[in-house]
């Protein structure tokens, strides 16, 4: 198969995933298209030696898990705007009430931390894969889920609705 076509593949087949692995390290979609396009873009140059299949899949993850974290250490971040103002207020306790606290507490997690749970947790990686995907330690991956994981405890919005949803 030629390279364009295998890479080509790669991108439709696995457009979701990397949109939603995106989404989950920057928070918004419009940086996680930014961040997907840049991935690509950087593994393109790479493609005969990266090849298809799950190994193109960790390479590109890796990346993007590379490049959201130098995103956030820079200065400027802009605004963030919103596709639609809310009209309605939602009862409290409802499904998307819950996923907007947790996502809300997985963003304000530092870069490392927010990486780590993105891709232990939503992506189901291993210790050892996520240790290759962030190009760190299997320690650092354990101490920086750790601490991701006592902060995300310690958020009262979370205890509430944790507290609320056994109630029900």
């Amino acid at each position: 198969m030629d390279t364009a076509e295998d890479f080509r593949g790669f991108v439709v087949d696995r457009q979701r995933a990397l949109l939603r692995t995106a989404w989950l390290l920057t928070g918004n979609w419009s940086a996680a298209e930014d961040l997907v396009q840049a991935a690509l873009i950087r593994a393109w140059p790479h493609w005969e030696r990266v090849g298809g299949g799950v190994a193109a899949y960790a390479y590109v993850r890796q990346v993007m898990v590379n490049l959201s974290i130098d995103w956030r250490h820079r200065r400027w971040r802009g605004e963030v705007p919103t596709e639609h103002l809310p009209d309605v207020m939602r009862a409290a306790g409802t499904d998307l009430d819950l996923q907007q606290v947790l996502v809300g507490a997985v963003r304000a997690l530092p870069p490392r931390q927010r990486a780590v749970v993105v891709l232990r947790y939503f992506d189901d990686l291993s210790e050892i894969d996520t240790a290759a995907a962030m190009g760190c330690t299997v320690g650092t991956v354990k101490s920086q889920t750790s601490k991701a994981l006592a902060t995300l405890r310690g958020k009262p919005d979370l205890v509430d609705l944790r507290l609320l949803g056994s109630a029900l």
